[in-house]
């Protein structure tokens, strides 16, 4: 990919930074061999992003394009909302107090120059804000007053930045260029990039080491290049063509972050922020299958006005849910008054509303897994040992999960695909995985989760291979759709 550096006067950048073009602002918005190149990386160090200056229309131009640019447009309008600096101020308290404790004045500047600042003291925090504004040059405003705040984030003009910088920057950018080179170097038969997000430190991940290895190798046979990134490359995202979440996700964490982002840039993201703000949160599950009519425990969702109807309504046992719970964490089934009215107060200290049940015990669960509303697989997930769930998170290891069991699809009854796919058709056209109890005749929908296991070994036993080339064929035709829609909306 062609990577470009535009500035508003070449003069502007007297930096040594080899395998990447100066060019001006005038002949990028302008030169027909621009706007016909559509794979392009395109860094804008014009001397200001400001409404219609020449700045923000290279940014805008280049997105029109089809081009890799940084910043884009998004960003120039995030770098003016104190709204967005006071929620990132927030997020990273402990950071800023942490590196900005030694300073005596009440105001502080950092300026970071392609995610670096030229002290090691603040290189962390000047990567974190450059993961969050991704704009190659920029200067953060901090003042004290009782603590450390962030007050406001700029961009560097080029041609501002002080004499006493110039090597450190130079330093910078050929470090970053040089990066981005090793990071978009493509295996010879692949036609796009896709990231996939994994956690080494997750104890019980989505997918394992082996299915990983399953996705990569599967992609590469059909085109696409596929590397793993953690938490810590959120600035990259812009490098791919697509975004697999295989790490736990929840709406108030990074993986929320990382889905959004990807789907604001016009990757292919799976999964994308829709799903994720609607199946990890049970209240809203519980609403939407009630509303489409479909078989599930008897529910209610309780708040501190209606949870003295519960025994009467529902019965002993009864299963608490908080609302963003996953992997049976979170859930609690209480047997009597006593342990009911105890374990309510806990978790609605935590939220407004959470998730009463019905309990029905049943040997197994179904899983089932759903991509672009078709099923995939099928799994029997039994009960652990001397448990009332799959999982039990108090057992010893070996007694910690229950036997599983891979099923055909044309094997798995007629009334639990049904069921399945009327669920998960409710959340979107995604990967999901639908969690139903069968009881004598009587099928209930459990959830629906947005991302489900797929491990090596388990959920791969029938289709082997297969499966992951479905899922990675999945994204390759959602990429060609995604770009056939833009080319014929330029």
């Amino acid at each position: 990919m062609r990577t470009i550096v535009v500035v508003n006067n070449p003069k502007d950048w007297n930096f040594k930074t080899g395998g990447v073009e100066i060019v001006a602002a005038k002949n990028y918005l302008t030169d027909l061999s621009y706007s016909e190149n559509k794979s392009m990386r395109v860094f804008n160090l014009c001397r200001s992003y400001r409404y219609q200056a020449t700045g923000y229309y290279v940014s805008l131009l280049a997105e029109a394009r089809g081009h890799k640019v940084f910043p884009n447009v998004s960003t120039i309008q995030d770098l003016k909302s104190q709204t967005i600096i006071r929620v990132i101020s927030d997020d990273l308290d402990d950071l800023i107090q942490t590196s900005l404790k030694k300073i005596k004045s009440d105001h502080f500047t950092l300026s970071i120059y392609f995610g670096r600042n030229i002290a090691v003291q603040y290189d962390r925090l000047a990567s974190q804000l450059y993961n969050l504004f991704q704009a190659p040059l920029i200067r953060a405003q901090f003042v004290f007053n009782k603590k450390w705040i962030l007050q406001s984030i700029s961009p560097v003009p080029v041609n501002e930045i002080p004499e006493t910088h110039w090597q450190y920057v130079e330093d910078f950018a050929g470090q970053y260029f040089s990066k981005k080179r090793i990071h978009s170097a493509r295996i010879s038969n692949s036609m796009y990039d896709m990231a996939i997000l994994v956690n080494e430190n997750e104890t019980e991940p989505p997918s394992n080491h082996k299915a990983i290895k399953h996705f990569i190798e599967a992609g590469e046979e059909i085109g696409i290049r596929c590397e793993t990134i953690t938490k810590d490359d959120f600035s990259r995202i812009p490098e791919y063509d697509a975004l697999f979440i295989r790490e736990t996700t929840a709406v108030n964490h990074h993986t929320y972050r990382f889905s959004r982002r990807a789907f604001t840039e016009g990757l292919v993201v799976i999964d994308d922020p829709r799903s994720i703000l609607k199946c990890t949160n049970k209240v809203y599950l519980a609403e939407i299958l009630s509303k489409a009519k479909i078989h599930a425990p008897k529910t209610i969702i309780v708040n501190k006005e209606n949870k003295d109807i519960l025994e009467k309504e529902l019965g002993f046992p009864i299963v608490l849910k908080q609302p963003d719970s996953s992997f049976s964490q979170g859930v609690i089934k209480v047997n009597d008054s006593l342990e009911l009215n105890k374990n309510v107060e806990n978790l609605l200290n935590d939220s407004d509303l959470i998730i009463a049940q019905e309990f029905r015990y049943s040997e197994f669960d179904w899983r089932i897994g759903i991509i672009d509303k078709e099923p995939l697989f099928a799994c029997k997930y039994y009960m652990a040992k001397d448990h009332w769930q799959i999982y039990n998170w108090k057992g010893s290891k070996n007694d910690k999960y229950g036997n599983f069991e891979s099923v055909p699809i044309y094997n798995v009854p007629k009334n639990i695909l049904k069921q399945a796919l009327k669920a998960a058709n409710l959340i979107g056209d995604g990967l999901y995985g639908v969690d139903l109890k069968q009881i004598g005749s009587e099928v209930f929908v459990i959830e629906v989760n947005d991302n489900p296991s797929i491990e090596s070994g388990v959920e791969d036993q029938i289709m082997k291979d297969h499966l992951y080339h479905t899922i990675m064929k999945s994204f390759k035709e959602r990429i060609e759709k995604l770009r056939f829609s833009k080319e014929i909306s330029l």
